[in-house]
């Protein structure tokens, strides 16, 4: 089994011949972090952990200060689904209703029953662009990999294969979870797309893998096989989400002066609670009092 004090991990890299991209996620340690905040359920906890996952994916073919908003709008349980990512590493993300939790398949989490049908929005934004890019695609299946994978080709025009595990242990805490992306590049060959394509079908899910033991750099080579690889980029992933107290009382300033002389006035403690990574923030009633000044 992967070590759960292992860090996580982002390689990039292409096929010797540069026909192909792979990138190759091992993010265990950021998804249960993101499941331990919101306190998912076990079926949400997979929902959620795939789509940080593909948001740090798509996120890591971007430009330097690049940011990756994926929204999942579908009509399950679990409502609507929103993460951001960053070029650097940097992923944070909810669901609506964490608590969610259908029945299983069989002996699998029905992911798709939770996340429902609906539309797969995707904004990418840099400061130096005037307007960001955004793309909408209808849901095909609610898995999530999926419905990257028909974005990417769709709205991106970029072929693509796309693949999100998360493994849960008896306890419902995640054991592993890991993913990958692999593109065609326009110069691609005949011969390295069917190498590409016969793996990816061969491939057991990546977090099967990684709970195994299997690292990034391994399924890279299981990817890639005889190919063969140039590294290009490596970088340690975090769930991690830049509120703060200062931004609290930033944004309570926004409610007008009215509003805030009312509950200062009232004496009680205001609790504000981040939708993106579940921190609670406490600002007792002299301390709103004081944004009047």
């Amino acid at each position: 089994m992967q070590d759960a004090a292992a860090p996580d991990e982002l390689v990039r890299t292409l096929s010797a011949d540069r026909s192909v991209s792979v990138r190759v996620l091992v993010a265990t340690r950021l998804v249960r972090e993101a499941t331990r905040r919101h306190r998912t359920s076990p079926t949400a906890s997979v929902a959620l952990g795939r789509a940080l996952m593909g948001a740090l994916l798509l996120a890591s073919e971007t430009q330097d200060g690049e940011r990756v908003q994926v929204r999942i709008r579908g009509d399950g349980p679990l409502g609507p689904i929103t993460v951001t990512a960053s070029s650097a590493g940097d992923v944070r993300g909810y669901a609506a209703h964490p608590e969610a939790n259908p029945p299983p398949r069989g002996e699998r989490l029905d992911v798709a029953r939770a996340v429902g049908l609906g539309a797969l929005l995707v904004e990418r934004n840099h400061p130096s662009w005037k307007q960001p890019y955004s793309g909408i695609v209808p849901l095909v299946s609610g898995e999530i990999a999926k419905d990257l994978a028909h974005y990417l080709l769709e709205s991106e025009q970029k072929p693509s294969a796309v693949a999100l595990g998360v493994q849960l242990g008896p306890d419902a805490e995640v054991t592993a979870a890991g993913g990958y992306l692999v593109q065609k590049l326009p110069d691609a060959s005949d011969g390295a797309l069917e190498v590409i394509e016969r793996r990816v079908q061969a491939l057991l899910e990546p977090s099967q893998l990684l709970r195994a033991g299997a690292s990034a750099d391994r399924l890279v080579d299981r990817l890639l096989g005889g190919l063969g690889s140039d590294e290009v980029g490596r970088i340690e992933p975090r769930f991690h989400c830049p509120c703060s107290i200062e931004r609290v009382r930033r944004a309570l300033v926004l409610l007008g002066p009215d509003e805030l002389a009312d509950i200062a006035a009232k004496g009680e403690t205001l609790e504000v609670r981040c939708e993106f990574c579940a921190e609670l923030y406490h600002l007792a009633g002299d301390e709103v009092a004081r944004l009047l000044v």
